[in-house]
């Protein structure tokens, strides 16, 4: 039953609050799974507005609920409240926006799924039980440690190009030595987008006093450049494999063709 103030209902003999109803502050609480001395350290670290107070209660509402949501989800995704903080003055009133920003920020490049692995699978994926090379691995990336020899292997293509090359007689430690050459570069490669982003993107919009109504702009721009960068990088390393390639081997058929010539010679002799 709807009491007379319209802001709270009845289940059985709980009673709940309303989702548009003026909460307390151990309401608010409650709805979202925190603590009052949590909600306070908010309200004093700017992270959240102060209630509406009427007499000597304060009162909150959907936009506190949807602050602190927003909060804890941040929070999940390895932001500090600091960060949090500047990212909500930032945003000003676009909460969502700044939601759908961080998670595109954080998002995979890519759909690949992770794998669990143990010591014996990448024992006989590898054929050798080197230490030294697992400790490569995760120090690379590859491979994240999960207790009991059981690892997380991040990218499953690149073990897959891993065993495929191993198979062609290429040793495991060489195999690990060319991924760690092509980390560098690609570290290199993503650095220079990012920075593209933030010098023409995200540093105007910054000084610009972060806009409400420009955020899905920013946000739009950010998910177009992933693609792009991808492509780009791909379209750049099919271009620069096949000209490597053409070098070394137009050398190695001339290699080839003189050493012919050289015996024909002597058989004429």
């Amino acid at each position: 039953m709807e009491a007379a103030n319209g802001a709270r209902k009845r289940s059985g003999d709980v009673e709940i609050a309303d989702e548009r109803s003026e909460l307390t502050i151990d309401e608010l609480a409650r709805r979202t799974g925190m603590t009052v001395r949590n909600i306070r350290a908010y309200q004093s670290r700017g992270l959240l507005p102060p209630p509406e107070v009427r007499g000597r209660t304060g009162y909150y509402g959907p936009d506190h609920v949807a602050r602190i949501e927003l909060i804890k989800e941040l929070q999940a995704d390895g932001f500090k409240l600091d960060h949090i903080r500047r990212l909500l003055d930032g945003a000003r009133g676009s909460s969502h926006e700044v939601l759908r920003f961080t998670r595109m920020l954080r998002m995979p490049f890519g759909e690949e799924h992770t794998e669990i692995v143990t010591v014996e699978d990448l024992a006989e994926r590898w054929g050798t039980r080197d230490a030294a090379l697992l400790e490569r691995a995760v120090k690379l990336g590859l491979l994240r440690p999960l207790g009991d020899d059981r690892y997380e292997d991040a990218s499953p293509t690149l073990s897959r190009a891993g065993r495929e090359l191993v198979q062609l007689g290429i040793p495991i430690s060489e195999a690990l030595t060319l991924l760690e050459s092509v980390k560098r570069h690609a570290d290199a490669i993503a650095r220079s987008f990012v920075k593209l982003f933030l010098e023409h993107i995200w540093l105007p919009f910054e000084r610009e006093g972060t806009p409400d109504e420009r955020w899905p702009e920013i946000a739009d721009v950010l998910e177009r450049l992933r693609p792009l960068a991808l492509e780009s990088v791909t379209a750049v390393f099919r271009l620069a494999m096949t000209e490597a390639t053409e070098r070394a081997f137009g050398r190695e058929i001339q290699r080839f063709q003189r050493q012919l010539r050289q015996e024909e010679r002597r058989a004429r002799a």
